[in-house]
């Protein structure tokens, strides 16, 4: 996989002109074009006509693109339940190992599933939780196919970007690979973990890097030094407007009054986070007071641990014991770090900290039971975050991501299938089986309601008007889709155990 050049890069004026014509109602649409000349006629028709009397953006964009073909859900027969409407998903959302590509896509040796809708390319921390219903629905080969491409990327590029775009190829997501590994262990066998190995290194390398040559208070990328020890923050290794979200971008930071790379970057770094977007990472009420990068977040470092876990694990089984030992110590630290510093007991939950004051912020999100899902919190902290959980967080359709009302689609009313995951198996892993399975079943109601009404499987949920259609975010609910089929098979399999 080459390094490939981005839109802006091979168009640097047509991108421009086109993504701040509002030419599409979605910034993503162009950046997916396919072109039908050389990025060279291209650009030379461009400049030889834009500035001729009558030029129509429009026209030129139609003589020189065409659009991909995206997955269609709609295009499926109605199946009378939602179960046998996600089994006939799957082969709508299913891509075919990848040619080399003239679009922006970068390609892929293996078969993959896309999350369905404006989503034509796979995407990091979604297809965890999508191969989750995979395994269930007996796609075993599915998944190991999705775990060689990931493996691919971490090769080629060094990390696993958050999709198979170029534009995405300065910034990750949630590092879920080292779970994949272990979920297609759990089906395959321990060598599994010794296969993959190299690659959860190199990944954790990626987060770490820089953390060796750092003092305390400092702060490199994706690493940030307490004097306890080593954190990881989200970043993005790009200070400019997001390719696919370009014009709202440059708006943003055009109404913040602040530093517009910083603004870029915080942006960016908040994409990396999964949760784009959320009042979680606001330091006032609107989007342009975002301050990702200046967020030390729960979530990650717990996820963290778990990564470490994971090759500690492998390394033992690979017969590395120093390598074991040591990763088996990063994890007791961070741990330890998080216990210490990230428990608000006064809240009741854990919560994100302030870089580099360490203070706790005040957000109550669905993050809080990351610690519980990879099981180091302690009973204590464990039973106060179930009850602020349960009193603050939910609802009649499941649990709601934060508490705040913000606008943003990670915020209030809205819930999203991989957090009911997290939640769900973290509750139960400290014995709140009836409260764990009372948010599970709330949310399958929840999709059951909607798919009733509307015959779709959406992105997120309205978790307090049950059966609505949600709102929030820079674009239209995409129907589908992915992480939602996978969570809906797994919970129900689960619940039926």
């Amino acid at each position: 996989m080459p390094k490939s050049l981005t839109p802006d890069q091979i168009y640097p004026r047509l991108f421009v002109a086109v993504q701040q014509s509002g030419l599409f109602d979605d910034s993503k649409t162009f950046v997916d074009l396919l072109p039908t000349a050389s990025s060279k006629v291209i650009n030379e028709t461009y400049e030889n006509e834009c500035k001729q009397p009558g030029f129509d953006l429009n026209v030129f964009i139609q003589r020189f693109f065409v659009e991909d073909e995206l997955p269609n859900a709609s295009q499926i027969a109605p199946a009378q339940t939602a179960v046998d409407h996600i089994q006939a998903l799957w082969s709508v959302l299913k891509r075919e190992a990848d040619v080399e590509s003239t679009g922006s896509r970068l390609p892929l040796a293996h078969p993959y599933i896309v999350p369905g809708g404006r989503f034509n390319e796979i995407y990091y921390w979604d297809s965890y939780f999508t191969q989750l219903g995979l395994a269930d629905s007996g796609e075993i080969g599915l998944v190991r196919s999705m775990v060689n491409n990931f493996s691919s990327m971490i090769s080629d590029l060094g990390f696993i970007p958050n999709g198979n775009r170029t534009y995405f190829a300065t910034r990750s997501q949630p590092p879920f690979f080292a779970l994949m590994v272990e979920l297609l262990a759990s089906y395959e066998g321990d060598e599994i973990f010794t296969e993959y190995l190299p690659a959860m290194l190199r990944e954790y390398a990626f987060w770490m890097q820089g953390a060796d040559g750092l003092q305390s208070g400092e702060v490199h990328c994706r690493v940030v030094m307490t004097k306890w020890g080593a954190l990881n923050r989200y970043w993005d290794d790009a200070d400019t407007p997001r390719q696919e979200s370009y014009r709202e971008d440059v708006e943003t930071a055009e109404t913040s009054h602040r530093s517009h790379q910083d603004v870029f970057r915080d942006l960016r770094a908040g994409a990396e986070s999964g949760w784009d977007f959320s009042s979680r990472w606001f330091n006032g009420q609107t989007l342009d007071s975002i301050a990702t990068t200046s967020i030390v977040p729960v979530d990650l470092n717990a996820l963290l641990v778990k990564v470490e876990q994971i090759i500690a694990r492998a390394s033992r089984l690979a017969g590395n014991h120093e390598v074991s030992d040591t990763f088996e110590s990063a994890a007791n630290q961070r741990s330890h770090i998080i216990n210490h510093c990230f428990f608000n007991e006064s809240m009741g939950v854990f919560t994100d900290v302030n870089w580099p004051s360490m203070q706790h912020r005040d957000a109550i999100t669905l993050a809080s039971a990351f610690p519980l899902f990879v099981g180091i919190a302690s009973q204590y902290q464990a039973d106060l975050v179930a009850k602020t959980l349960e009193s603050l967080l939910l609802k009649p359709g499941g649990w709601m991501t934060t508490n705040n009302d913000s606008g943003q689609q990670w915020d209030a009313p809205n819930g999203w299938a991989p957090l009911q995951w997290i939640v769900f198996r973290g509750l139960g892993r400290y014995g709140f089986k009836d409260l764990a399975n009372t948010g599970a079943w709330r949310w399958i109601a929840n999709l059951d309601a909607v798919y009733a009404k509307h015959g779709k499987m959406l992105e997120k949920y309205d978790v307090i008007d049950v059966g609505n259609i949600p709102g929030g975010g820079e674009y239209a609910v995409q129907d589908g889709f992915g992480w939602t089929n996978g969570i809906y098979l797994s919970l129900r399999s689960a619940l039926n155990d």
